[in-house]
């Protein structure tokens, strides 16, 4: 590389992705390939203040992110000169409100995991029931989603009603937060989110793709606070002249689910994919027009690229699934790390007969049952901690079957394989066990980094990078493929006393502990 401007045509050129998540803050390059060129990742803490209570602290994660990026530069002795675009893909629903003068926030950030608005959601359901909103948003009313969260920090915390309707208080989910500091913070930052994170609010209008200002108001929510709605592959802004990406053109946001479905090539109706992270989630595309659920799936936007008409998936979001092996690990340290639970599990032949059900902030799809608490059952003496390990890993794909049994429902069409993506894809006896329990091939591709990929992709479309969603398609590959070996009794065996341990986590939390 000759590092002169007029000579970058000729010299590698890279997209940044980054990918703001749930437990960590990543920086990562890829090439015009789709390759990923280097990485840069730090942790951010995570805050239990209260029994269903998750927060994080916004100025540490921007301070990772900017770290990371700084690491994924220098690993790959390279600058902001050869980087032509920079897409951003987050953690959804974690709601951030700051003072637009000073950029501090007023409280820590309110994670999607939080239950502390059940009441407020039980407030606003007593009056048309938890689908009040569905068929303007295309959700239900739940904990999960970030309307509620932002009511609940003008509610509780001293002078932010007052702030929020005198202009002075902004609100955003972490893409915005790391928007709007990427491109100038106090100092001209850029107050935009993108329609999917937008459609998790509970206040866009799928139809629209804007603002509702009826439902915000049933909120209490100041329509001043919210950021403008752009598509997912625009130019929003540039990098602020003082920092590390000075010029650089921010031009994708996607939340991390739809980044990951648009990551895994998921363009057809019916394309779907299941993303194993601290949760799973489940998507299906299911193209320009909104399908609403029967069967307690979640309606959202997958994607807009540019002026093109907005393309709809139907989701099934479960709350625990990598953060259950977390809490196998630091809260009862079965396992020193995250990677011994497998040989730890593959060292027994099945679950022993116990069943765990991680309710930890209730039951997300399809459920929706903020009052269900985690159930381990079916303990006898028998049981050792390894098959607590196999029970653990074993969760998530029954909890994925559910979801899946739940989207064949909605859409009619049976799901004829299974892409997969996230930290737990590596888990060989998990994807196995997943096959086995859903019926349908399960499929891993070549690069499992798909949600920072999709909002690479998103960038570089924008920037002019790549062409379309036909590059993304002809780059994706399979790398590993997962076929069904169980038999079809021992399967549905398996599965019926999964949904019977479910039954055992309802209506746990009266009103006096919530």
């Amino acid at each position: 590389m000759t590092g002169t401007d007029g000579d970058l045509m000729s010299e590698q050129r890279y997209v940044l992705a980054i990918d703001q998540g749930t437990t960590s803050s990543r920086a990562i390059l890829f090439d015009h390939d789709g390759a990923i060129v280097s990485i840069g990742q730090h942790e951010h803490r995570q805050i239990f203040p209260r029994a269903g209570w998750v927060e994080h602290d916004p100025k540490e994660i921007w301070d990772n992110v900017r770290e990371a990026i700084g690491q994924a530069l220098s690993r790959a002795n390279t600058n902001r000169r050869h980087i032509v675009a920079v897409g951003i893909t987050n953690q959804r629903e974690t709601t951030i409100v700051w003072d637009r003068h000073t950029g501090e926030p007023i409280y820590p950030a309110i994670v999607w995991q939080d239950t502390r608005t059940d009441r407020i959601v039980r407030r606003l359901a007593a009056e048309g029931g938890t689908h009040r909103y569905r068929e303007t948003c295309g959700l239900p009313l739940a904990t999960y989603f970030a309307g509620p969260k932002i009511a609940w920090i003008l509610e509780n915390v001293a002078g932010a009603r007052e702030r929020a309707e005198a202009g002075d208080l902004l609100f955003g989910t972490t893409d915005t937060w790391t928007l709007w500091n990427l491109t100038g913070g106090t100092r001209g930052g850029i107050h935009a989110t993108d329609v999917t994170n937008a459609s998790r609010t509970m206040m866009m209008d799928l139809s629209t793709l804007a603002w509702d200002p009826s439902i915000a108001s049933d909120m209490g929510v100041p329509l001043a606070m919210l950021p403008e709605i752009r598509s997912s592959s625009e130019v929003y802004g540039h990098g602020s002249a003082d920092g590390l990406l000075a010029g650089v053109p921010i031009c994708g946001i996607l939340g991390d689910q739809q980044a990951a479905t648009f990551g895994q090539a998921c363009f057809a109706p019916g394309d779907a994919k299941n993303t194993y992270g601290t949760g799973n989630f489940l998507l299906m595309n299911t193209g320009t027009e909104p399908v609403f659920s029967s069967a307690g799936l979640l309606t959202t936007v997958a994607y807009q690229l540019g002026e093109q008409a907005p393309v709809y998936a139907l989701e099934g979001s479960i709350a625990v699934t990598g953060s259950l092996v977390q809490w196998l690990r630091d809260n009862l340290a079965l396992i020193e790390s995250a990677e011994q639970i497998e040989e730890l599990a593959a060292s027994v032949a099945d679950n022993g007969g116990a069943y765990i059900v991680p309710a930890f902030s209730g039951l997300f799809a399809p459920h929706w049952r903020p009052d269900a608490r985690g159930a381990l059952v079916g303990l006898t003496r028998f049981v050792t901690k390894a098959h607590l390990a196999r029970a653990v890993l074993e969760a998530t794909a029954f909890q994925s079957r559910e979801v899946q049994e739940a989207m064949e429902a909605d859409s009619a069409v049976p799901l004829t394989e299974l892409r997969v993506d996230g930290g737990m894809v590596g888990n060989d006896l998990l994807m196995q066990f997943q096959a086995d329990v859903s019926g349908v091939d399960v499929v891993v591709p070549t690069i499992t980094e798909t949600t920072a990929l999709g909002a690479a992709y998103a960038a570089g479309i924008a920037a002019g990078f790549w062409d379309g969603p036909e590059d993304v398609a002809a780059a994706w590959r399979e790398q590993r493929r997962f076929t069904p070996q169980m038999p079809t009794e021992e399967r549905e065996r398996t599965y019926r006393l999964w949904k019977k341990a479910v039954t055992k986590t309802l209506d746990w939390v009266d009103d006096d502990v919530l």
